[in-house]
């Protein structure tokens, strides 16, 4: 006996003469169709987009380097470039008066100047501090109001990505309208961050939130030249961001649940609205028992 593998077939199909189209099903058709590729495409939409996922963790992230790249830009509107110059210390015995290299005095206006400077710190609490310490000579009239234009530590994050965190909140921080001769002191927490995009790049920003205070230094020869100071500690807490995309097979899930998911409701619709009419034909007829 020859086995029909036609038998095998669990979708049996129906004579189209035995079928009976309706405006009702044309119309709960028309509507499923235009329903699913509405949320075809949301779906679609949220499958390409990238997400980003954080988390906390109690780490080292550079491993590699026991140096922190740091970047500083401010204006100092009232005080000449020649005095100016950037002092580094740290617990690890450090101790730098007027670091030079890869810092840029730019003067503005008719006495002020814009101060930049790329350096490198050690992984251990200290400070760096814009001041006259380096001059050959203290000026008679010194003024330390300031706007800061960035202080950056770590790697650059880009201006593409889009995160919620705090890798420069000292930017346009105007203390312009401050004491001439107050020294300016910003606490800095420091936090390690690590950014890893849709394509495994890896980068190392870090994080910082501050606080400030404004004081006028005396000591015992008279009053203190004014400075600006960054003291800075380091968290032992690592914020990881990962930019992820949902799998293939979510996405492929999700399109059939949709297709299924609709035109099983939609004929379970267009079977309940059309027993109804027959009824109600029927019923109008009196042939309703």
């Amino acid at each position: 006996m020859q086995f029909d593998v036609r038998r095998l077939d669990i979708y049996r199909k129906v004579p189209k003469d035995l079928t009976q189209p309706t405006v009702t099903g044309a119309v709960i058709s028309v509507s499923s169709i235009l329903f699913i590729l509405f949320l075809l495409v949301s779906e679609l939409s949220l499958f390409i987009t990238v997400e980003l996922h954080s988390e906390l963790t109690v780490e080292d992230p550079v491993r590699h380097s026991e140096k922190i790249p740091v970047f500083i830009n401010l204006t100092l509107p009232g005080m000449n470039c020649d005095y100016l110059g950037l002092d580094i210390q740290d617990d690890m015995g450090r101790h730098e008066v007027g670091f030079k290299d890869n810092t840029v005095k730019v003067p503005t206006g008719d006495n002020g100047c814009r101060f930049e400077s790329h350096f490198l710190i050690n992984k251990v609490p200290g400070n760096f501090h814009v001041s006259t310490h380096s001059a050959r000579q203290q000026p008679e009239s010194p003024d330390m109001s300031h706007i800061v234009h960035k202080v950056r530590f770590g790697m650059e994050l880009g201006a593409d990505k889009e995160v919620k965190g705090s890798f420069n909140p000292l930017e346009s921080v105007d203390k312009t309208g401050a004491d001439p001769i107050a020294t300016h002191d910003y606490i800095l927490r420091v936090v390690p961050t690590v950014y890893e995009d849709i394509s495994g790049n890896i980068r190392y920003p870090f994080q910082y939130t501050y606080s400030q205070r404004e004081v006028i230094q005396y000591h015992h020869g008279g009053r203190a030249m004014p400075a600006i100071w960054f003291r800075y500690e380091l968290s032992p807490i690592t914020v990881r961001y990962k930019e992820k995309r949902k799998p293939f097979y979510t996405f492929l899930t999700t399109i059939c649940a949709i297709i299924g998911g609709t035109f099983t409701v939609a004929g379970i619709l267009d079977s309940f609205v059309f027993t109804a009419a027959e009824i109600f034909k029927k019923a109008e007829l009196g042939k309703l028992s």
